[in-house]
């Protein structure tokens, strides 16, 4: 049996619409850290919560670059959050990993999250953060490079959507896509 293919950037030059659910069941590292992908978010250019709807910022600039390169953002001045860029360069849209089922280095992530539960390890974008040491310094990395890995899904799952949460613009958008009966997502999952 092979191991799945590591993701290239050709896999995200496509509509973060496609993207989104096909992180679904994913492997994703940050220096040998991680597990499989089980909750994202959509976050489309023309998308009023999309931090590039405004335009063009310091902050947000990796989102107008190339796809397949990280996004970092603090959330609340307290917590990091990782995105992956999509669409050709300039459109600025990208996916907002929200929930990993931690698999590889959890002694590590128990270490930097204080806690022994692996459901609570990765269940949120802030914590999913934390536990893999992702921070500012990673926004504009190669995600088909160390100290990224991220590997295609083995198998296809059984995938459910509904809205996104902890926004006030476009809260309704069913734009959320999560691994059906994972107990890993961040908040139950209903489909829309």
């Amino acid at each position: 049996m092979t191991s799945p293919r590591r993701l290239r950037k050709s896999f995200f030059d496509r509509s973060v619409h496609e993207v989104a659910p096909e992180l679904i069941g994913a492997t994703l590292t940050f220096n040998g850290v991680g597990g499989i992908i089980v909750e994202v978010e959509a976050y489309h250019h023309t998308d009023p919560a999309a931090h590039s709807y405004g335009g063009r910022t310091e902050r947000n600039a990796v989102m107008f670059g190339p796809a397949g390169y990280t996004y970092v953002y603090r959330s609340y001045g307290i917590h990091w959050c990782v995105n992956f860029v999509c669409e050709s360069e300039g459109s600025a849209s990208a996916v907002l990993i929200r929930a990993l089922e931690p698999t590889v280095g959890l002694p590590l992530m128990r270490r930097r999250r204080g806690l022994a539960d692996p459901r609570l390890l990765c269940s949120g974008p802030g914590r999913l953060c934390e536990a893999l040491g992702i921070t500012r310094a990673q926004s504009g990395l190669a995600l088909d490079a160390p100290p990224f890995a991220l590997r295609e899904r083995a198998t296809t799952p059984e995938i459910v959507s509904g809205v996104r949460i902890g926004i006030t613009k476009a809260a309704d958008l069913p734009w959320r896509y999560g691994l059906k009966g994972s107990r890993f997502l961040s908040k139950p999952l209903k489909p829309a």
